[in-house]
């Protein structure tokens, strides 16, 4: 890890905390959402953010999302609440803790698996009782046997470390173990499924209870984040899977600073005619704001997210529609709602229409 990069993740961290980004009203409910949805997304759930904040807020269930992927959010939800719980409690790290907060992770969606070895479930947190390969042409984990006592030496450790940094102001140090945690904790893969996801809350535990922004893997990283780990592997050493991870945080942070700029500025883009700025509706100004941030919800979608009612929705996109801001592209079932402004050569049409020709 070179000294420049870690100048660099330090710069970019004091920044962020120096414009408050994280002190807006919702900002920590709304980064757990983020996080929950790119944390299952990895593991292939198609749930958007949005989707996941009707879910979570609202109990509206996302329409074309299988229920396994739905209840895959809830689960991590419930197993991020109860993890900050025992973060801000400064609980120790223990086999039956992370058994139990597996358990969450896994209630709706964990398997029961019958061996020749004894029979264990999933949903309940039970650690692996069988052999399991890191994909096709991997090399194979730990044997299950071994797992119980690795698993209690990586709390041990861990809990040093927690102690050892508590009280301190080496924010490196903190960050590097929750990194080192989560690179730990994926090569033991203590469980039959669940292992990634466990593996990035029980690092985001660690950030919580230190105090720190949390580190979000998106969904477009990917195939970079595996492949960090399995050069950590590799090398048995944690230092690819470090570097990655500062960069990530970079490229996360840095995107937030800039979109945070952006939107307190009195014209971050420049558009001839912006048909906010006209609004003297206020439901129909907030409509137009969440219909910017996604055009493919329904009436109930937007409804739940404004508060009102899906008749009072109908009229007011009705309304837009006539007005020539906005058109409907596709059929009322599967289409989506898009932008017409009077300048089409402007940032905000195409970048929100998705038509970026001139």
């Amino acid at each position: 890890m070179k000294q420049e990069q870690i100048n660099r993740f330090l710069e970019v961290l004091n920044e962020y905390h120096s414009l408050g980004i994280a002190e807006q009203i919702d900002y920590p409910k709304f980064y757990l959402y983020s996080l929950i949805t790119h944390s299952t997304a990895i593991e292939g759930s198609t749930v958007t953010e949005i989707e996941n904040q009707l879910l979570f807020d609202e109990g509206i269930t996302a329409k074309g999302r299988s229920l396994q992927e739905q209840m895959m959010n809830l689960d991590l939800k419930a197993a991020y609440e109860h993890s900050m719980q025992l973060a801000r409690k400064h609980t120790d790290f223990s086999v039956d803790m992370l058994k139990a907060l597996s358990a969450l992770v896994m209630k709706n969606t964990g398997s029961q698996y019958n061996t020749p070895q004894g029979s264990f479930d999933a949903s309940k947190g039970d650690l692996r009782l069988l052999g399991v390969t890191a994909g096709t042409g991997g090399q194979s984990y730990m044997n299950f046997q071994k797992v119980p006592a690795k698993l209690a030496e990586f709390c041990q450790l861990t809990n040093e470390r927690r102690h050892q940094l508590m009280d301190t102001d080496d924010i490196m140090g903190k960050y590097l173990l929750s990194f080192d945690a989560h690179c730990q904790l994926v090569t033991i893969h203590p469980w039959a499924d669940g292992n990634g996801r466990m593996s990035r809350l029980v690092m985001n535990h660690l950030q919580y209870e230190f105090g720190l922004v949390p580190v979000k893997i998106v969904k477009e990283d990917k195939a970079e984040y595996i492949q960090a780990l399995i050069e950590a592997r590799r090398q048995e050493s944690l230092e690819p899977f470090r570097e990655f991870m500062l960069e990530e945080h970079i490229r996360n942070l840095g995107k937030e600073i800039v979109e945070y700029k952006q939107s307190q500025q009195n014209d971050p883009i420049s558009i001839t005619s912006d048909p906010i700025n006209a609004f003297s509706d206020p439901i129909k100004q907030r409509l137009y704001q969440a219909v910017l941030q996604d055009g493919s919800l329904n009436y109930a979608g937007y409804a739940a997210l404004l508060g009102v009612s899906e008749a009072t929705v109908k009229r007011r996109l009705n309304e837009l529609k006539k007005e020539g801001t906005i058109a409907r592209i596709g059929s009322n079932k599967t289409g989506h709602w898009r932008f017409v402004l009077p300048d089409k050569k402007s940032v905000l049409w195409a970048e929100r229409s998705g038509d970026l020709r001139p």
